[in-house]
């Protein structure tokens, strides 16, 4: 298997001192910096906009991987990337053509990853495998942090990851949702190589104590 990032969720972070949390974030081994970008109607929550991401980029060098739970996506996706992100996922519902959007996410030079909810099937995917770069597996119904891990997500991870074998490509497979030091490992087992864990770190006091645990839990 390849590299196992951790990609801590700012959103469970404390929103008045972003800086300082991603500069911990980075001095505590994270491996990416995980952006939820809610927009109040594709998912029933409100984040941030690509100002906070620009401002935000100064504090490390580590790559933003900024998942858009916003519609219509499309057209925002020129100010995410100009903004810092490096790696822009999204949802095939919030795109009225999803191959015109990995394209126009290419066109700027950035990583493309599309994400599926735990509704969303695997073969919305089957067409475009060969433009992605990272498929995000929801194990929580997108909108708010601190949820349970839906254990069906499993199976889905498992069938992802064949999937992306099959393919013969250096895809990525990430999972967003319920991911602490229980739920890690059975993720992993399934296949994923990229774990977004929000609550589980920033619950915490010692982050660095805290990723070093959850990557000991990874099968």
């Amino acid at each position: 298997m390849k590299k196992i990032q951790i990609s801590p969720s700012i959103l469970s972070a404390d929103f008045s001192r972003l800086g300082e949390e991603i500069k911990k974030l980075e001095e505590g081994g994270a491996d990416l910096i995980h952006v939820d970008v809610m927009d109040g109607h594709f998912v029933p929550n409100l984040t941030i906009g690509p100002p906070v991401i620009k401002n935000l980029r100064k504090y490390t060098k580590l790559p933003f991987d900024v998942h858009l739970m916003i519609s219509p996506v499309h057209k925002y996706i020129e100010n995410y990337a100009e903004a810092g992100a490096d790696i822009i996922t999204i949802h095939p519902e919030a795109t009225e053509n999803l191959k015109n959007s990995i394209n126009l996410i290419k066109k700027f030079g950035k990583k493309v990853g599309v994400s599926l909810n735990p509704k969303t099937t695997i073969s919305t995917l089957i067409d475009e495998i060969e433009n992605i770069d990272l498929i995000l597996v929801m194990s929580v119904n997108p909108g708010f942090g601190g949820q349970k891990f839906i254990h069906s997500s499993i199976d889905k991870i498992s069938k992802v990851r064949k999937m992306i074998d099959d393919s013969g490509r250096d895809i990525r497979l990430e999972v967003d949702g319920g991911i602490n030091s229980e739920t890690i490992g059975l993720a992993s087992e399934a296949g994923a190589d990229t774990f977004v864990a929000g609550s589980a770190i920033f619950n915490t006091e010692n982050y660095e104590q805290t990723i070093s645990e959850l990557r000991s839990k990874i099968v």
